[in-house]
């Protein structure tokens, strides 16, 4: 096996050598002209569920793409049951509370290894959708609800697996954040929302990594589906960031198929047995398709085609030892430790008594249901993995709950009765798998019923109760202060249970930190009036403010914050400096922390970078994740950590100029462990490089003409003009008189004050006006 590993390794640097040194597109582009019309319009869908079609008399091979984002799922057709056995790792929502760029990078070359090994050219993710709720179906597939974070792990994921000559498709592209009516809903979602907080992680991951594809959503956008969104898939993606792969629809995304060649789609899957093939062809020969836009599609579709089949790597066999053992590392790191009261995790050496209670420590749930699901090479469960690395200690069982989620009379006294008797009760509880799953949307945070009557009936028996949940996304805790620990262990893949009890045992210090907040109620979330929309249309209300944004604007208490997670060790902050206070916003700026390990044990800390702006231009959130870092300590060790700065840190997207601006003010630099936890802060005095000149209508409120000297002026001369005031106020009579008066004009389109003047002021003063207003 290792010789077969070697030599694929060797075979594989050949070959990506020789594939980055190909112009794939001009390749592409010469076989196209070879093609006839038909030809070209066939490599617009695909040949089968999960290949594209080939053209053998131009040697345009097939290629083949398949789920999942935790672990390859290569099925027949549509059977999810009968897949290639495949590593099953943590998903996304556990994944991305690892916050470890680099770890999440080893976990794509895995991913990326064992698909070689399939014959599998392109993997179907990673998903970097913004939780803006809780309920979310599909939120244990996706990253966070913080832009930034979803982006750079996103960017790690993907440099993994496209570093082994794998394709990815980053999704789903736009604003698809519910599963209720995902095929007919329209997210209405305005331009500043849209850039600030559903493009960015699909930006960074863009600009950082280009992925070989990006799949666009089943929703509309602002009316218009996604897979014929022109402004969404060729004018942001393809324009504005430079993606340089093919738009691939999701499974079934199509509407119309010509209008989506036009906009930008390169790829429809699965086949439609030559249906929309024949759209095309119609639509060109009618004229309503240009042929040089079809030419376009086709070459960046056959270029990545061609780029991905010459690096394909024959022989490759997986090893699925190593890739467990990476599973459990990383299901290890994603676990956060949400409550540790006296220190009671890790469990003692000398514990002899410990009650395990709850089905899912043997039957363990350790992904979520849809297509994405995996078929595991192996699968541990936390007992027997307790069992193993606690040799001295004496475990019981109790079941506590069915497969369902329920409980009864005997189920429970039996819970009751094994934590009676024991030290320690580690209790595994969660969500089954028909809570949460893709297709659908949760109705509510809760638990089971089940899961919360047994949690209170044992926790009334014994206080040392260790609650383990199992879960793709954030659940209520009605019994937090109950119980004596709390660790959120996610799905953790395969070998997560190995993961919680190296966790639970302290062969492994927990360094997990939340990807997304846990609310205290579903009241207190942004969204909770009106998710999942059921009216066909989402209208995104809450703007810029999900997540902890939302939760910091209002003063809201969260249950456990974005960014939070404990440890077995502590740590400490200090130091924090800047290369120059006083800076440009085009400056190289450096901001500088110490961090010490204060504790007995080694372990890892989530530095976290948040910025503050102090006078806003506009309702901006309080504080915004900006940088992120993950470091190792050993006891008494002190680490300095560096963030590099850059112009988009201070920025807002501007919809006048439609671009990032950044308003000269003071910015405070804040750093610390969570959202809610940042002690060390530095202020920076900014000066924007970019002026926003402002272009001014017949519309233009009179206030916003004091924003420069050419309309000050004439901000001057008409408050003057229509207070009827020709000197400065003096008594206090007058002072409030002339308030009064500019407050009721400030906020009235300039083209009102022609009403007002009762003709004498005209539509000519009104456009000499505007001229030397907007005058350069």
């Amino acid at each position: 096996m290792r010789k077969s590993y070697v030599l694929g390794c060797f075979f594989f640097a050949v070959l990506s050598a020789s594939a980055q040194t190909t112009d794939y597109r001009e390749k592409a582009k010469k076989i196209v002209a070879q093609m006839t019309l038909e030809e070209k319009a066939s490599l617009c869908s695909g040949e089968t569920a999960w290949s594209t079609q080939a053209i053998p008399r131009l040697g345009v091979p097939s290629i083949f793409m398949t789920d999942g984002p935790h672990g390859l799922r290569k099925a027949e057709g549509f059977d999810f049951t009968n897949s290639v056995p495949a590593t099953c790792f943590p998903t996304a929502s556990g994944l991305a509370s690892s916050w470890n760029k680099e770890l999440v990078k080893r976990v794509g070359e895995a991913l990326a290894t064992e698909s070689q090994a399939n014959d599998v050219q392109i993997l179907l993710g990673p998903g970097i959708n913004m939780k803006r709720s809780p309920l979310g179906g599909r939120n244990f597939e996706y990253f966070s609800e913080d832009p930034v974070l979803s982006g750079k792990i996103a960017a790690a994921f993907i440099n993994g697996v496209q570093s082994k000559g794998v394709g990815t498709s980053l999704k789903h592209f736009a604003a698809n954040n519910q599963e209720f009516e995902r095929m007919s809903n329209s997210s209405v979602v305005d331009e500043r929302t849209l850039s600030e907080i559903y493009f960015p992680a699909f930006e960074i991951a863009v600009k950082e990594a280009q992925p070989w594809t990006v799949m666009c959503s089943y929703n509309k956008l602002n009316g218009v589906y996604a897979s014929e969104n022109e402004y969404l898939l060729t004018d942001v993606l393809k324009k504005k960031w430079g993606f340089q792969g093919f738009v691939v629809s999701d499974w079934g995304a199509v509407n119309d198929r010509p209008l989506g060649v036009t906009a930008g789609l390169n790829l429809e899957m699965p086949a439609s047995g030559g249906f929309n093939n024949k759209k095309i062809v119609d639509a060109v020969k009618k004229g309503t398709l240009s042929e040089s836009k079809l030419d376009e599609i086709v070459i960046e579709t056959l270029a990545i085609t061609l780029k991905a089949k010459d690096s394909h790597q024959q022989g490759i066999v997986v090893d699925k030892a190593k890739h467990h053992t990476l599973a459990r590392e990383a299901s290890g790191e994603s676990i956060v430790l949400l409550k540790n009261s006296n220190g009671i995790l890790p469990l003692k050496v000398s514990a002899k008594k410990v009650a395990i209670i709850g089905a899912f420590a043997k039957k363990p749930r350790y992904q979520g249901a849809g297509s994405s699901q995996v078929k595991p090479t192996q699968i541990e469960n936390a007992f027997d993995e307790l069992q193993k690395l606690a040799k001295g200690t004496t475990f019981s069982y109790a079941e506590g709950y069915t497969s369902a989620g329920d409980t009864n009379a005997t189920l429970l006294n039996e819970a009751v009765k094994n934590a009676k008797g024991a030290e320690t009760v580690l209790l595994f509880a969660g969500l089954p798998d028909v809570y949460e799953s893709e297709g659908y949307d949760r109705a509510n945070m809760d638990l089971p019923a089940g899961h919360n009557q047994l949690i209170d009936a044992v926790a009334k028996v014994n206080k040392n109760v260790v609650v383990i949940l199992l879960n793709g996304s954030a659940v209520s805790t009605p019994w937090k202060k109950e119980v004596a620990s709390i660790v959120e262990a996610y799905l953790g893949g395969q070998a997560g249970g190995g993961a919680i009890a190296d966790v639970l045992t302290g062969k492994v210090n927990p360094s997990g930190k939340l990807s997304e907040t846990f609310p205290m109620r579903l009241e207190d979330t942004p969204t909770a009036i009106d998710f999942p929309s059921k009216d066909g249309v989402a209208n995104y209300g809450e703007g810029v403010f999900i997540g902890y944004r939302y939760y910091d604007k209002k003063k809201i208490e969260p249950n456990f914050p974005f960014g939070f997670g404990l440890s077995y060790t502590t740590f400490s902050y200090s130091d924090i400096k800047a290369n120059m206070t006083s800076a440009k916003d085009s400056d190289a700026i450096t901001i500088s922390v110490k961090v010490k390990n204060t504790g007995k044990v080694a372990g890892k800390e989530v530095v976290q970078l948040y910025v503050h702006e102090q006078e806003t231009a506009l309702s901006r959130p309080e504080n915004e994740l900006k940088h992120f870092e993950k470091i190792a300590l050993a006891p008494g060790e002190e680490k300095t950590v560096q963030f590099q700065l850059s112009s988009r840190d201070f920025a807002y997207y501007s919809t006048t100029a439609h671009d990032w601006i950044v308003k000269s003010g003071k910015f405070d630099i804040r750093v610390g462990s969570s959202s809610r936890d940042l002690p060390l802060q530095e202020t920076l005095d900014i000066q924007s490089t970019k002026i926003l000149t402002p272009v001014f209508t017949r519309n233009s409120l009179l206030k916003e003409f004091k924003q420069t000297k050419n309309s000050a002026v004439i901000y001057e001369a008409l408050t003057r003009s229509f207070t009827g005031s020709t000197k400065k106020a003096e008594t206090e009579e007058e002072k409030k008189a002339e308030a009064f008066m500019i407050a009721m004009l400030a906020d009235m389109p300039i083209n009102k004050f022609l009403l007002l003047s009762g003709g004498k002021f005209t539509e000519e003063q009104l456009q000499a006006l505007l001229q030397a207003a907007n005058a350069k």
